[in-house]
């Protein structure tokens, strides 16, 4: 099943990109309408529409989930049940390709909830108590989104379709209608983990490898980017104020905690999360094709990471700690190679895949009118993301093995190094291949010598301080134990998970607790079920005692009967 899904995801991917090459050059755009019945005049009507944006995007997440399925094979070769993960990464895809290819925002539910529901069925596929806790994280966290969006549903019955397509222009110039597009974002900052709802992402990282390859690249976190790259035209002032500074937030956020962090998986989830806030910071800017540029070439190299991630957790007897590793560049060369590429790619090394994308942005930003505060944000979060990737090199690469173990690595899964291989070319052409696309004219940014250059400086100093804290003679005095809150809040995501978790959970079960004290077991006890009993087992007692053959008690109750007829005779 793993070689036919390859295949045909890939031909597939291949059409869909000759197709969004045409479409690109002719300037093309066609909006489908199918019938699906017809009921007397009513109509039920499912909307598709493609143009170069959704084609190209269409086919490098078929492209990026072909070669994930080819990737399992492999990796997951010890599941019993590998069809029906199969079966679950299609179904991803599919919910994908609905989003993807939707003007209308019912059908564009669907596809939105199909990823939901799915990414908890991938999330917890290893079933154990911590998975079902990311999982419920994951699917609680984007029904926020979830409830945004079916408002947004709700509010466009003031119009006569739910094709949004047609009415960007008029929600943006009504006031009233701009409800929908405060709706939009609140939904797409759910899906793409912006603060304050970033702790599902690294929790996320409990679902296999292969899937956090494909989820992490192209595919889930990335649908709420797509739709307001969709929903450009309402990113006016004051919204794109306020999602510039969440998203800048979230990128220097997750770029600090990812220096303190010693799970690999989770490092990697937090250089996604950083990415994701670059794109949608850019996204409020007004530059939506820079962003959608950004997505694709960042889809490419972080799909790479992921992969080599799994092959050196793999080797590793499924070990996670970075500080476990060690000497990985002689053991298993070829991995390391893709790893460092990837990494490299990630930091925007000169004409690498990010380098075309990132440098574009960071570029843009300087010739932009913003403030010192948000300009600071975007540099100090690039030079953190090259500081935790030479960090995570330094940890991984250098010196020696570190678990103790004598564990046999090498490079031998070959299914699993093509599956790389094909990604490592994307990886290294696609930035170019993607800039002559999607910018046929060449952007000429001219900038002063030292904003021009100052995307290189940024880089070189968060390398060489990467370098410097990785150091292991810095780490025989343990600086983070002096600094225990400073280090539990930074690499904690700002105790983001622990609001998000006990945070919400406490005040309800402190409610909970008394109002169970209080009233199920307290004053509803009392004047309810248990004294009810308590005086009905009091009165058969009575009456069993009356009924009880006592010669006394019946000539008394004689007595009284006798009294009480003569009374009511002499009235």
């Amino acid at each position: 099943m793993c070689l036919i899904s390859f295949i045909s995801l890939f031909f597939i991917s291949s059409v869909l990109f000759l197709m969004s090459l045409n479409f690109l050059l002719n300037e093309l755009v066609y909006f489908y309408e199918w019938e699906i019945m017809s009921l007397n005049s009513c109509l039920i009507v499912i909307t598709f529409l493609f143009d170069w944006m959704s084609l190209l995007f269409m086919s490098f997440v078929l492209l990026i989930s072909s070669l994930v399925i080819f990737y399992s094979k492999e990796y997951m070769s010890d599941d019993l049940n590998i069809n029906r993960f199969i079966m679950l990464v299609l179904m991803f895809v599919l919910s994908m390709m609905m989003l993807i290819i939707s003007p209308n925002l019912i059908s564009i539910l669907l596809g939105w909830d199909g990823l939901g529901l799915v990414s908890y069925c991938l999330v917890i596929y290893f079933q154990n108590v911590k998975s079902y806790n990311a999982g419920m994280l994951t699917a609680l966290s984007n029904r926020i989104g979830d409830v945004a969006f079916l408002l947004a549903i709700a509010w466009m019955l003031n119009y006569g379709s739910w094709n949004f397509i047609f009415y960007l222009e008029i929600m943006k110039n009504d006031y009233f209608m701009k409800i929908i597009g405060y709706l939009v974002v609140l939904a797409a900052m759910t899906k793409s983990a912006q603060i304050p709802f970033s702790s599902w992402l690294p929790a996320a990282m409990a679902a296999p490898t292969p899937v956090s390859a494909l989820v992490h690249s192209s595919t889930l976190v990335t649908a709420g980017i797509y739709l307001l790259i969709r929903f450009n035209i309402l990113l006016d002032s004051e919204l794109g104020s306020f999602l510039l500074l969440l998203s800048g937030l979230t990128m220097f956020m997750s770029g600090l905690g990812a220096n303190f962090e010693f799970d690999l998986k989770k490092i990697i989830a937090l250089s996604t999360l950083s990415q994701l806030g670059l794109m949608m910071s850019i996204l409020s800017l007004g530059f939506y094709k820079l962003a959608f540029f950004h997505l694709l070439t960042h889809a490419l190299f972080k799909a790479l990471l992921f992969m080599c991630a799994g092959a050196i957790i793999h080797n590793m007897n499924n070990s996670q700690d970075i500080r476990l590793m060690g000497g990985l560049s002689f053991h298993m060369p070829y991995t390391s190679s893709c790893f460092n590429i990837s990494n490299l790619a990630l930091c925007g090394m000169p004409f690498l895949a990010g380098f075309y994308s990132k440098d574009l942005i960071l570029e843009m930003v300087s010739f932009s009118t913003m403030n010192y505060f948000s300009f600071f944000l975007f540099f100090f979060s690039t030079g953190l993301t090259v500081c935790y990737s030479f960090r995570l090199v330094y940890y991984t690469m250098t010196g020696d093995l570190n678990c103790g173990a004598l564990i046999y690595l090498s490079d031998e899964g070959w299914v699993m190094l093509r599956a790389m291989t094909g990604l490592l070319i994307l990886s290294i052409i696609g930035g170019s291949m993607l800039s002559w696309l999607i910018f046929p004219i060449p952007m000429v940014i001219i900038l002063p010598l030292f904003l021009k250059l100052l995307t290189l400086i940024v880089c070189l100093i968060g390398g060489l301080v990467g370098y410097l804290i990785s150091h292991v003679s810095l780490y025989f005095v343990n600086y983070s134990f002096n600094n225990y809150l400073f280090v539990s809040f930074v690499g904690g995501m700002w105790f983001m998970p622990m609001i998000s978790t006990y945070g919400i959970m406490y005040y309800p079960f402190y409610l909970g607790e008394k109002i169970v004290k209080n009233f199920d077991q307290g004053w509803l006890e009392y004047f309810g079920s248990q004294n009810i009993y308590s005086h009905l087992v009091y009165y058969s007692q009575l009456n069993n005692i009356l009924q009880n053959n006592n010669l006394k008690i019946f000539l008394l109750t004689f007595v009284i009967w006798i009294i009480v007829l003569l009374i009511f005779v002499f009235i």
